[in-house]
């Protein structure tokens, strides 16, 4: 796996709460979901502790992949104690690197155990999807898009806007699609999708924004930016697609203990409060919509219930091994 193509890029912000003399220590924790939903959360579990959280986080551009390289670079001598990834194929890499430690938290135990890695390095909660976002307005209910396929047809030339395949949920998606359709499929997909003339953006919520401004017809995008269009009254309909087929990517939050971090007892506390039903619930209620893996849980609507939406079935495993050759060819023939 190329790393190094993020020197210069990576401008995490390093958040430092102040000190209030509380004699319980401080949790390290990097973080790629965004600011404004992790901060409260974190802030409620200080409150709650007496632990003070120093929050590594880092553009909406590079995100997981940024933090991801970073752990990967400081694996000598980790800086980090847990690693909340919103999504899951880099935190499968970071496994398979040997820089996270096996934690089993009771926290977790209602949790499914596809959402858990079998030797505890890992689990997952509060999901989100890949969809197709569409413009009201500019396309009619008949035409719409229920396929990811369905953007490669002529109505939508120079249409459909997506965010650069090498960062973030987009890229894991690449690799999903290398992962469910096999090499081949997947590449003639991206090759026909770049004769389309889609549009390049520099991420999931620009895709979005665009869509529900009328500059693209539709967009592949992620729950959260579909929602946050939806919420604010754009003429948008979002879609799970592929419901007759291989269905949507469902991705969730990970939490992940890094081996040999410097407070590993806080680390775990972090965790355990991480993957309460409790914290499911609350970002569930977010206009984030994550989507609660426990059957328990209220979603943000029924519309947001895993129990609706046909998933992908392809291991996150299975996806992670494609991250490397799905990058390889989206910057030697897709982004040429």
């Amino acid at each position: 796996m190329k790393f190094l193509f993020l020197t210069g890029l990576f401008t995490a912000v390093l958040l430092l709460p102040s000190c209030g003399g509380s004699g319980h220590g401080e949790v390290v924790v990097y973080t790629s979901l965004d600011e404004v939903f992790s901060g409260p959360i974190l802030d409620e579990f200080k409150k709650n502790t007496g632990i003070d959280v120093k929050i590594l986080s880092d553009t909406e551009t590079t995100k997981t992949v940024g933090l991801a390289t970073r752990l990967i670079e400081e694996k000598e001598h980790p800086m980090a104690d847990v690693f909340w990834n919103n999504e899951i194929s880099w935190t499968i890499v970071l496994k398979q690197k040997g820089l996270l430690a096996p934690y089993t938290s009771a926290s977790a135990a209602d949790i499914p155990d596809r959402f858990k890695d079998p030797e505890g390095c890992w689990t997952g909660f509060a999901a989100r999807a890949r969809v197709i976002l569409y413009n009201t307005n500019l396309v009619k209910a008949e035409t719409a898009p229920e396929s990811v396929y369905d953007l490669l047809k002529p109505e939508f030339r120079g249409k459909v806007a997506i965010a650069q395949p090498i960062f973030g949920t987009t890229y894991t998606h690449a690799a999903a699609l290398f992962a469910c359709l096999g090499e081949q499929d997947a590449k003639r997909f991206f090759i026909k999708l770049k004769e389309n003339d889609c549009r390049l953006v520099s991420g999931n919520f620009m895709a979005a924004k665009m869509t529900a401004d009328g500059e693209a017809f539709a967009c592949l995008t992620d729950t959260d930016d579909a929602n946050e269009m939806l919420t604010a009254g754009k003429p948008v309909k979002m879609v799970f697609p592929d419901k007759n087929g291989m269905g949507a990517l469902i991705l969730p939050n990970t939490i992940a203990l890094i081996k040999n971090g410097p407070n590993p007892e806080n680390g775990k506390k972090l965790i355990d409060f991480l993957l309460s039903a409790g914290t499911e619930q609350k970002l569930a209620r977010l206009k984030s919509a994550q989507m609660p893996v426990r059957k328990n849980i209220q979603p943000y609507s029924s519309i947001f219930s895993l129990e609706n939406i046909r998933a992908m079935v392809v291991s996150y495993e299975k996806i992670a091994a494609q991250l490397e050759p799905a990058r390889d060819f989206i910057y030697s023939d897709f982004l040429k």
